[in-house]
Formats: C-alpha cells, structure tokens, sequence
C-alpha cells in the first residue's frame, strides 16, 4: 500500500469515472479532474496540481491527458500514469472508431447528428463552469487578472500563437516572482495546507530525477513511439499509407502546442488537399465527434487515420484497413504524451519551491485562463450559430457569428444547460443525459434532421 493510502484498484475506478466523464475539450476535462482530485478526493493539493498543469501546458499534445498521466504517476508511479493517462483516452477510442465505421458505411445518420446536437448543449455549459472555477482560484489579484484578460485578447482578437503567450505570460512571471512579488506568489488556498491532501507536499522517492532512470526512460518510449515508424517505412515504402500516416501524425505530435485547435487547420488542410484523405468538410464531421466523445479533441486525427486507410485499403478489407489506420495515427499520437511526463515530470517536480519558477508558473495558469476562455466562446459560437465569418480588422482578425444564422433550439438548450449547471448545481451526467434526450427528441418530432 503506498504511503498515502489510495490502493490501485481506487486509482483505477477514479481514473475510469474521469475518463467517462471527459467530456468538453480541455477546459471541461480539466475542471473534471480538478473537482474529483483535488475537492473530492483530496489527492493531492491546488498548488501541486495547478503545477503539473502549467508543465503539461507547455508541451505539445493534449494537455488533459498529460495531466491525467502526470498525477497518476505522482499518485502510484510509471503504471499509476500508464493507467491514467490510457484510461483517459480508451472511451474516446471506442467511441470515434464506432463512429468512424458508422460514417464510412452510412455517412451521416440524423439521429447520430441529433445526439450531437444536444451534447454540444451540455458541453459548452461545461466549459463555461471550468472557465469560471479555475479562473475563481487562479485569478487572485489584479495583475493576474491583467494578465488573462490580455491572454484572451491577444488569441482571440489578435491571433497571437499560443506559445508566444506562454511564454511572455512566463517572462512576467519568472521576473516577478525572482523581484520577490507577492502577486506572483503560489499558494494561498485551503487546499493547500500539509495534510490536507492524502499525497502531501513532499517528493515521493520515485519522483527524484535520476539520470540513470532518465536514459532509460527516453530509450523506451523513444523505441516504442518510432520503432513502428521506422518499420512500415522500410517495409512498405514512404507512399504506402500507413508509412504516411506514421510518418505525418509523428510530426503533429511534436507541434500540437496550444490544443487541438492549434493544428487541426493544418491537419485538414494537408488531408484534404496533399494527400486526399478526405473531403472537403469531412474533417469538420470528424470534429464534431470528438467533440462529443469522451477524451481529447485531438482524438479526431484517429478519425483522419481510419478515412485515409479505409480509401487508400490495397489488398486489404477496407474496414480492417481503416481500423489499423486509426489505432497507428492514435498510437503515434499520444505516445509521446507518455515520454514527455515520465522524461521530464520529476525535474518540474524539485522546482516547486524556486520562487522565479513558480512565478512563471503562477502567471501561465493565469495566460491558460484568458486561452480557455476563447474555447468556451469559439465552442460557444459554433454550437449556437450556423455560419460564421472572418474579420480582418487592422490587426483584428477573428472569427464572428452571423446574426441571422443563430440556431434557436441550440441557443434554448445551451441556456438551459447552463442555468441548470451553474445556478442548481445539477451535475454534468445528468445535464448531459438531458440534453441529448433532447436532441434525439427534437429529432423525432421533425424539428432538426
């Protein structure tokens, strides 16, 4: 039994309630795990949690995952963040390769599109309550507060790049917090407090840096996320498609800083148009997917994977092909996820108590915020409004809602959503349920097709 008493098999029923219930993108999934770790079930603190989540911020691929991995490590070692950060991911698996399949053979089926449309309801409620509780905890003083607002208006109006954001939140903070600024400082909450978390404040042994263990590490995740890469290369040839689908998804790997979003422009594009995997408008299809599936919005590149393999099949069953394609594109994808936490989690570990750090730190959590408050408008504008368009004002360019395309049964049920979550408290199981009952209702009645 390790020292602070939760048992594997308690690690593995939370993880698998957090993986059900990840829902909403990044901001949902983080507010998720937030309200489970750190306020249920007292895992560990605010402090070290909002830590590991500046950490996992700055890397490329998904942050929530990352996350999830990071504390399961903390909590029970390399298989606590094997079991976390694959957990995370299983249901959306699942989830978008039964859609894919559904979408391959049949295309879109209006009451698949139904349920999507009262999910999307629930979840842009979701984010809107994680954009509200991490700001209430991170947002403590007005140069915090500064520092979102300028975040958000900088990606949202300006379309600043996010680690251009990351790091200049950074810069302010590192000087900050080295010059000594209380505003800048961490802590300050209840949560906090030395015994008020099962984990506590100290380094567990197996999270010291270890050179030794570190090569080790590199070595094996290295060999398991390229060693198939490199041999669909040889074996096939850099044009057969999966060679193309290793060799592509390795790279998106190393360059989805910022979320989802940040890449899945590029990803259409390159899909659509370089090498034909997809139809114009496939990919938003895709999107909406996993969007309401659990896990990762970036689990949409598995939906990529399997439409490239199920038309370009060779010899074999199209169906078979386009499975293989999306497991490859998936196991490329989040592989490194698992080298860049168990590689670099314990040096992030010894400099919670370096005050120019955790200054950087304490000033990205306040960046995410402003971040995450532009996917709660974006999500918001494209579930509320059917078309929207570019404006490109001076150095304003952003995406803007059509007035006279705004959906009202989507608008009804995103509102009722939001009210029933953020004044009554009714959890986001229940809301969800509600609103896609809702959808597939609207559905039959011949409201939505």
């Amino acid at each position: 039994m390790p020292d602070h008493g939760v048992p594997m098999s308690e690690a593995f029923r939370v993880w698998l309630r957090i993986a059900a219930l990840s829902f909403g993108g990044p901001a949902g999934q983080i507010a998720v795990m937030h309200r489970i770790l750190v306020e249920e079930k007292r895992w560990i603190s605010e402090g070290r949690f909002l830590h590991a989540l500046n950490y996992c911020m700055l890397l490329p691929g998904p942050e929530a995952q990352q996350l999830a991995t990071y504390v399961g490590w903390l909590m029970h070692r390399t298989l606590g963040g094997l079991l976390a950060g694959g957990l995370f991911i299983l249901p959306g698996i699942i989830a978008i390769m039964g859609l894919s399949w559904i979408y391959a053979l049949y295309g879109k089926i209006g009451i698949v599109a139904a349920l999507f449309f009262g999910l999307k309801a629930a979840v842009l409620a979701i984010v809107l309550e994680a954009v509200i509780r991490i700001g209430k905890r991170a947002l403590k003083n007005r140069i915090l507060i500064g520092i979102a607002a300028a975040a958000f208006v900088a990606i949202f109006f300006l379309d600043a790049p996010f680690p251009l954001i990351i790091l200049v939140a950074g810069l302010i903070g590192f000087f900050g917090g080295r010059a000594d600024l209380p505003q800048f400082q961490a802590g300050g909450h209840g949560n906090d407090a030395q015994g008020d978390n099962l984990l506590g404040e100290h380094l567990p042994a197996h999270a010291a840096p270890n050179f030794g263990r570190s090569v080790r590490v590199a070595a094996t995740w290295l060999t398991l996320w390229l060693a198939p890469v490199s041999a669909l290369l040889l074996i096939l040839g850099r044009d057969d498609v999966f060679s193309q689908i290793a060799l592509f998804f390795s790279k998106m790997a190393m360059v989805t800083f910022g979320g989802a979003y940040a890449v899945l422009a590029y990803v259409a594009q390159q899909a659509v148009e370089t090498y034909g995997w997809l139809q114009p408008g496939e990919m938003l299809d895709g999107l909406g997917m996993a969007e309401t599936t659990p896990g990762p919005l970036i689990m949409v590149l598995q939906f990529v994977g399997f439409m490239a393999a199920f038309r370009e099949a060779g010899v074999l069953d199209p169906l078979l092909a386009g499975t293989l394609g999306g497991l490859l594109a998936t196991w490329v994808t989040f592989a490194p996820c698992f080298l860049w936490i168990f590689l670099g989690a314990p040096y992030i570990e010894i400099l919670r108590g370096n005050r120019a750090l955790s200054g950087a730190l304490t000033a990205i959590t306040a960046a995410v915020v402003g971040v995450i408050l532009n996917l709660a408008i974006w999500f918001g504008i494209h579930t509320i409004f059917g078309s929207v368009h570019a404006v490109d004002w001076g150095p304003f360019r952003f995406d803007a809602p059509e007035w006279g395309s705004v959906n009202g049964w989507a608008l009804l049920l995103a509102g009722a959503a939001i009210i029933v979550m953020l004044r009554f408290k009714v959890g986001m199981l229940p809301t969800l349920a509600a609103t896609s009952a809702a959808g597939i209702g609207l559905y039959w009645a011949g409201i939505i097709t």
